[in-house]
């Protein structure tokens, strides 16, 4: 992704707007015009006026709501004005030859717009020439009518004229993205940008092992907590009242994912996207810690930038606005919603939910409140006094790593001089999806992991580097 160029387009831009000025001009003509006729069958209609109308509403739409990250979406609307524009030679152009020909010209056209301004072209200039061209045609066409003042040929060529003018206004308000910056393109989601570099095995492994039950991996370890005991008081001694070892293990492993940067994936589609430095946390907690209390589940955005105090204040900001209100969440709402619909619709609701996952479809209010939709879910055994258990993967959703800890225990060993110490530990079990990174990258992210937990003042201060995943 580094050879690409990333276009965008500011509402501010005062020719973005001349130009959805001249597209819903397009629009507003050739619903005029075509009323003005009354004639043609349903086929004319959806062909040469609902399309080319939708065409050119979308258009200005994508730009002046998006333009500035989704530009290359553009290509969708031009993409329709091609299949108007080759329906409309289909009707209006004798010759099969020269009809083959005007579709393969067409098809290039937009083959190379979306080229281009998903930047995998890096010639934003040609985009000129190449918006010019259509419309030289169009007024070739139509040379003999307007010429003569015959107003037919203009009420004919005017829609079209005024939709490719308001294209080539657009191309001057173009802008490039800074050198270094990512931005989303073809393939990426709302949620994360896919990972193109994969070996060749990594990316087939998926069609493979299509399941994320099917294709977990379980670690487990034991973690020496004398030292992070030691951390924990220092840090209730300096204001942070309810810091505890989940804040620890969560600082550490945010941490740790800048140098591993890979266990920030996910696998979606059979395909391997990465969150890059939006860590979703995700966590199970009840308003009372009784067995009648209902559970409810917090998303908390974290950063591999964050110390353990800016960890402390986001996770304890989202429990205490659970805890603190009597209104359910927002993953409570939404649960209670789904509730409403019939159990036969239901699984049919929920089927076409997984399928939007899928392709990447779901809106970003449902990914939001969605607990299946993370980079960790990090669950506490301890607080119930029992030993860590190993969580399951969600087959639906995308969550690549779940974790447990248990309570802390007491261990009596041997040190080197002969003599008997005591020790304090915590268990921890991970189940993980073995299909974002392989098993040699998954045990040196641990090992960096428990190095961090023998030393966690590092957490105090923000990280030297930070490391983007591979493109």
């Amino acid at each position: 992704m580094k050879n690409r160029t990333h276009l965008y387009v500011s509402r501010k831009n005062v020719l973005t707007w001349v130009m959805a000025l001249c597209m819903v001009a397009s629009a507003v003509t050739r619903i005029v015009f075509s009323g003005g006729k009354g004639s043609g069958d349903a086929w004319y209609m959806w062909s040469q006026i609902l399309l080319p109308i939708a065409a050119t509403l979308l258009y200005p739409a994508i730009t002046i709501l998006n333009g500035k990250e989704l530009f290359y979406k553009t290509a969708i609307p031009v993409w329709m004005m091609v299949l108007y524009a080759g329906l409309w030679v289909s009707d209006n152009v004798s010759g099969r030859m020269m009809i083959w020909l005007f579709w393969i010209a067409l098809l290039f056209f937009a083959y190379l717009y979306t080229d281009i301004t998903c930047g995998r072209i890096p010639a934003v200039l040609l985009l000129l020439p190449l918006v010019c061209a259509p419309l030289g045609f169009v007024l070739y066409f139509y040379r003999t009518g307007l010429l003569g003042g015959d107003p037919e040929a203009l009420r004919a060529c005017l829609p079209d004229v005024l939709m490719l003018f308001g294209m080539i206004v657009l191309v001057f308000a173009i802008r490039l993205h800074p050198l270094g910056e990512y931005h989303p393109t073809w393939g990426d989601r709302t949620d994360g940008r896919r990972v193109r570099t994969l070996p060749p095995m990594s990316q087939v492994s998926p069609y493979l092992m299509v399941n994320r039950n099917g294709s977990t991996n379980y670690f487990e370890d034991s973690l020496e907590i004398s030292h992070i005991d030691r951390y924990i008081r220092q840090k209730r001694r300096e204001g942070l009242t309810n810091f505890g070892i989940t804040h620890v293990l969560l600082a550490c492993y945010v941490r740790a994912l800048c140098k591993y940067p890979g266990l920030n994936r996910f696998l979606s589609g059979q395909r391997v996207y990465s969150r890059d430095e939006d860590v979703q946390y995700c966590m199970t907690i009840k308003k009372e810690m009784t067995a009648e209390s209902p559970d409810t589940v917090i998303k908390v955005h974290l950063s591999p930038r964050d110390t353990a105090d800016d960890v402390y204040r986001k996770v304890q900001a989202a429990v205490d606005q659970v805890k603190n209100t009597p209104l359910d969440s927002d993953f409570d709402n939404t649960a209670g919603i789904l509730m409403l619909i019939p159990g036969v619709f239901l699984k049919f609701v929920v089927w076409l939910l997984k399928t939007m996952d899928y392709f990447g479809m779901l809106p970003q209010f449902l990914l939001e409140v969605s607990p299946f939709h993370g980079s960790l879910f990090l669950t506490s055994m301890g607080s119930l006094g029992i030993k860590p258990i190993y969580h399951h993967l969600y087959d639906f959703g995308n969550m690549p790593v779940f974790g447990a800890f248990g309570m802390k225990r007491r261990a009596i060993e041997v040190s080197e001089d002969g003599s008997a110490v005591q020790r304090k530990y915590v268990d921890v079990k991970f189940t993980m999806d073995e299909r974002i990174v392989d098993g040699f990258y998954y045990a040196a992210f641990f090992k960096h992991y428990k190095r961090l937990m023998q030393h966690p003042e590092v957490l105090d201060h923000p990280p030297e580097e930070v490391l983007r995943d591979i493109d």
